[in-house]
């Protein structure tokens, strides 16, 4: 007969318990928790090498147009055209990366971009000539940065990321800046006194939204003030009450204005005041070339941690933290300031 200590002796089972479980999952966490941020950092920082390579991609094509027409090409194009008396000087328009088209590497993307008619040719928003819009609609990847939305943002054109510094920003003015680019600008390398290493050429600002956009979520990174009169100035721009979503932030690589292909350092990187914008609606007298003509005080702004991409002149790059010197931010902006201190590395 067994003996009563085997009868009730205990049956050993294999497996986990409620409360091992637990702790591994537990443990599981913590990592995960540990471990995410990392991963979000790399992927970040894979991104923001990618921006940078595109900004030096673009400051490879303004070298390659400077070798072979001897100066730096129009910010923006203001002139007038006959075969189309209804639209102003203004409505050309085309911009500093429209003008870029043949010197980048991949040159076939923009193929076929007619720069012999204006931008728009009547003074409707959507009135591209029609051998223009499949090519001013092309969503680019060159002209995106991968840490932003990288989506079109209007209907009719295609986005860009990537602004010309036109200067330090003053009144807002897009004509005679100070910067490398402004509208009909010609600037050449001996117009570069400060030297091509100190002198940004490129910097990045985000896209838009779209005319749907709720007001009660407007932010200096989604919008800007909009003012129906121009030179711009503190007071006209506080005071205003209009966000213009209908033509976002970014909207137009083709279009060479404050809104897309020119920006300034009026603001510092990432300002926390909202850029502000204007129209000239009452030109001087005899120059009726420049109504309509778009000024803006436009910062440059990024999705990336602290700072900002910028491609200086001579084609190197930096990234520019948040909290920059406001003086030094101001002069890498300027071409012929006679400022001595450089951007930090």
């Amino acid at each position: 007969p067994r003996q009563a200590s085997e009868v009730m002796k205990p049956v050993r089972r294999s497996g986990v318990t409620l409360v091992e479980l637990l702790v591994v999952v537990a443990i599981i966490g913590v990592l995960v928790g540990l471990l995410l941020p990392a991963v979000q950092s790399a992927r970040e920082t894979t991104r923001r090498t990618a921006c940078a390579n595109n900004l030096r991609q673009l400051a490879v094509a303004l070298a390659n147009h400077e070798s072979a027409l001897g100066r730096y090409p129009i910010g923006s194009e203001a002139r007038a055209f006959p075969a189309y008396p209804r639209v102003t000087a203004q409505h050309c328009r085309w911009s500093l990366l429209a003008h870029l088209s043949p010197y980048y590497e991949a040159e076939e993307l923009l193929d076929g971009l007619d720069r012999s008619v204006p931008l728009y040719i009547d003074l409707r928003p959507d009135a591209i000539a029609p051998q223009n819009k499949p090519i001013v609609k092309i969503v680019v990847p060159l002209f995106l940065c991968p840490s932003d939305r990288g989506i079109a943002v209007s209907p009719i054109f295609g986005p860009t990321n990537y602004a010309g510094c036109a200067g330090s920003g003053g009144d807002g003015t897009p004509y005679d800046t100070d910067g490398l680019f402004f509208i009909n600008s010609r600037t050449r390398l001996k117009d570069v006194s400060d030297g091509l290493s100190k002198t940004i050429a490129f910097s990045e600002s985000l896209l838009g939204d779209s005319a749907s956009t709720n007001r009660a979520t407007v932010t200096p990174q989604n919008a800007y003030r909009f003012v129906m009169s121009a030179p711009l100035s503190e007071s006209s721009c506080s005071a205003t009450a209009v966000w213009n979503f209908s033509d976002p932030r970014g909207f137009s690589w083709a279009n060479g204005e404050y809104r897309t292909t020119l920006y300034n350092h009026r603001y510092p990187p990432n300002a926390t005041t909202m850029d502000c914008m204007g129209v000239l609606m009452s030109p001087p007298p005899g120059r009726m070339d420049r109504l309509y003509a778009a000024y803006g005080w436009r910062a440059a702004r990024s999705r990336h941690p602290d700072g900002v991409n910028v491609a200086m002149a001579d084609g190197s790059l930096r990234f520019v933290r948040d909290e920059v010197d406001a003086t030094v931010w101001s002069a890498a902006a300027t071409r012929a300031g006679g400022e001595a201190d450089p951007l930090p590395d």
